[in-house]
């Protein structure tokens, strides 16, 4: 099965465009203030007006008030929504868009557990933990952790690069990989090379 890639914390169209011309099957968009790579409402319009069909545009939130989900919605009309923080399930499952549950990992946490309750995602989403930031860490989590099969589809994150995306792959099996911090020249700034170099390892490690 071919593994998806997500190149997420993008705030330019430009790198919106570098995503898709190298083939990426969807683009984060963060909607989160304290973010570096929080984007504005206005910037995520235009990311999404002119990203092509057949490849996503995902709303990240971290414990978001329901009324800034449904402005994005509104306002922004992307396709998946993403939620990082500690949302309850009924939460997640309220907004007119299907969506992912994040898991940030750490020693005691009981995975299947926490995640089970969002059934209703259309993945899981595995990040490394920190404990003063939301995602877009750059650090890794132990990849042994995750179980051989999981409920749902599982998007991997958390310290990928282009020089570890690989062995990530074969270790976990994803459904998808998500990177940000791998594919920048600074924060919130992408790097064309870096993606192409990230997608193309993924590629390569499908053949």
């Amino acid at each position: 099965m071919r593994t998806r890639v997500k190149i997420c914390g993008i705030t330019r169209l430009e790198d919106a465009r570098d995503a898709v011309l190298h083939g990426a099957d969807a683009v984060g968009l963060v909607f989160y203030g304290p973010s570096a790579r929080c984007v504005s409402l206005a910037s995520a319009r235009d990311i999404v007006k002119h990203t092509p069909p057949f490849v996503g545009t995902v709303a990240v939130f971290v414990n978001p008030l329901r009324d800034e989900v449904e402005e994005v919605i509104r306002e922004c009309n992307v396709t998946l929504l993403q939620f990082h923080g500690d949302e309850a399930p009924d939460f997640c499952a309220s907004f007119p868009r299907p969506y992912i549950k994040a898991a940030r990992i750490r020693p005691g946490l009981d995975l299947i557990k926490y995640l089970s309750p969002y059934i209703d995602a259309q993945a899981w989403m595995l990040d490394a933990f920190h404990e003063d930031l939301w995602g877009g860490t750059g650090g890794a989590f132990d990849w042994s952790v995750v179980p051989d099969k999981m409920a749902k589809p599982v998007v991997l994150s958390g310290g990928l690069t282009a020089d570890n995306v690989s062995a990530a792959i074969r270790r976990v099996r994803p459904y998808a990989v998500d990177v940000s911090t791998g594919v920048e020249m600074s924060r919130g700034i992408k790097d064309t090379a870096r993606i192409a170099a990230f997608i193309g390892a993924v590629k390569n490690e499908d053949v």
